[in-house]
């Protein structure tokens, strides 16, 4: 009976363990495909928003032709303020804050502040992202940047323009002996 029991608690632990290792259903709408993309790169992007240290937020390379470049703090504080602005004109409304432009309000200026505002600014895109739809993809709407875009493009954009600057802030890291986090071994 001991063996009996102990081979359907083992077989248990096995289905147990393929459901938990078996690969994620696929996405079923376009919508599903746009906010898993954004979810990807939140997932890489926050984390190295995290990983820069309080006192290099203000970091800017110096060295050769960087005059002019934001800083890391001001590249985040960017990022953040576009999701706004992409996922307010998604869903057809105004920002829920004062953005002050596409660099994000002046008033947040320290590194946890700035980690909110971002993470703030990620809960807000995927709520509208969630609009998205297979029938309201290729709708034109008008645009945060001026003219209209279809919902598609403001979508996939959210994503595009963060792993651009995070291209960026990787660099930043590096450039203070910081690994970022997705490239470190796990």
């Amino acid at each position: 009976m001991r063996r009996m029991f102990t081979a359907v608690f083992v077989l248990l632990c096995s289905l147990a363990m393929v459901a938990q290792s078996a690969p994620p259903k696929p996405p079923a709408t376009a919508g599903e495909v746009l906010e898993r993309q954004f979810r990807g790169m939140e997932r890489e992007f926050v984390p190295a928003a995290e990983a820069m240290p309080a006192d290099k937020y203000d970091f800017a390379p110096t060295d050769g032709e960087f005059k002019g470049v934001r800083t890391f703090a001001q590249q985040v504080k960017h990022v953040a303020a576009v999701n706004y602005m992409i996922a307010a004109a998604l869903l057809g409304e105004k920002p829920p804050l004062d953005l002050q432009g596409e660099n994000g309000p002046d008033s947040i200026k320290s590194k946890d502040q700035i980690v909110k505002f971002l993470k703030d600014s990620c809960a807000y895109t995927h709520k509208a992202l969630a609009t998205v739809n297979d029938k309201n993809l290729i709708e034109q709407i008008d645009g945060p940047f001026g003219g209209k875009s279809s919902r598609m493009s403001l979508a996939s954009m959210a994503t595009s323009h963060s792993f651009d600057h995070y291209g960026q802030m990787v660099e930043y890291l590096r450039m203070n002996g910081i690994i970022p986090p997705a490239s470190r071994q796990q």
